[in-house]
């Protein structure tokens, strides 16, 4: 069954690919999963040659912290795990410079917030 959870964050995920997009970055690989984890969008930062992954999230309410908050080492550490998974089984990337974003999208759908954080974190 498609959960509503899943369902929200599907349209999160593509407010943020829409924003990214409109800032220069190229769509490579959307929801890439593996035993490792899942990455929510890989992109190309086409103006610094710079392979992009991407976490996204999404907090309706900022009560309990914001959405960028909620991306914690332990998802970070997960995050870089299958990051390197993909660099390993995908060459033609292996010699880019790459980097780790995360989108917060917040608020209603209808009318988000987006937090966009470049270089969240370091692998």
């Amino acid at each position: 069954m498609f959960s509503f959870k899943r369902q929200v964050g599907n349209q999160a995920e593509t407010i943020a690919l829409k924003y990214l997009c409109k800032h220069n970055l190229e769509l490579i690989e959307q929801n890439y999963l593996t035993q490792a984890g899942e990455i929510d969008i890989i992109m190309l930062d086409k103006s610094e040659q710079t392979l992009v992954f991407i976490e996204v999230r999404y907090r309706q309410n900022t009560q309990f912290g914001s959405a960028t908050e909620s991306v914690d080492r332990h998802k970070q550490a997960k995050l870089i795990r299958t990051a390197q998974y993909y660099l390993q089984r995908h060459s033609k990337y292996q010699e880019f410079i790459c980097r780790f974003d995360v989108v917060g999208v917040e608020s209603y759908l209808k009318y988000p917030t987006i937090n966009w954080i470049k270089n969240a974190f370091e692998a």
